[in-house]
């Protein structure tokens, strides 16, 4: 069982950066996948980014822009958003797989409950 946590959203302006953080529990953290998606009102969920053991990966909307990282030892996964854009304004979530990660909302297996980027023009 994982339970995870989001926090470092928040409201930000065009061109600025944010540091999203998602801190898990359990003591298995380093064997899962890590993912990142996104929902703005109105619309789907969407994938952002994820990573695992061989790598990490990226819509093409934030490519070059955003960046995920973890830290096993603190058990915590991140996302860095640098110039941000008013599109990128959405509740994000954090994800973990126990398989493979995906850009699939249905591989994950645990869901934190979001927190939410605002970036205004």
């Amino acid at each position: 069982q994982v339970q995870l946590v989001e926090s470092g959203g928040g409201l930000v302006q065009a061109g600025g950066s944010l540091r999203l953080s998602c801190a898990a529990s359990g003591r298995t953290f380093s064997s899962y996948g890590m993912g990142w998606f996104r929902q703005a009102p109105g619309k789907e969920r969407e994938f952002v980014a994820a990573i695992n053991w061989s790598g990490t990966f990226y819509a093409d909307s934030v490519k070059g822009r955003f960046t995920i990282s973890r830290d096993n030892a603190e058990k915590t996964a991140y996302l860095q958003m640098n110039s941000l854009k008013p599109e990128d304004t959405a509740v994000y979530y954090c994800a973990a797989a126990g398989r493979v990660v995906s850009r699939e909302s249905a591989a994950y297996d645990y869901w934190g409950q979001g927190t939410q980027v605002t970036v205004s023009s």
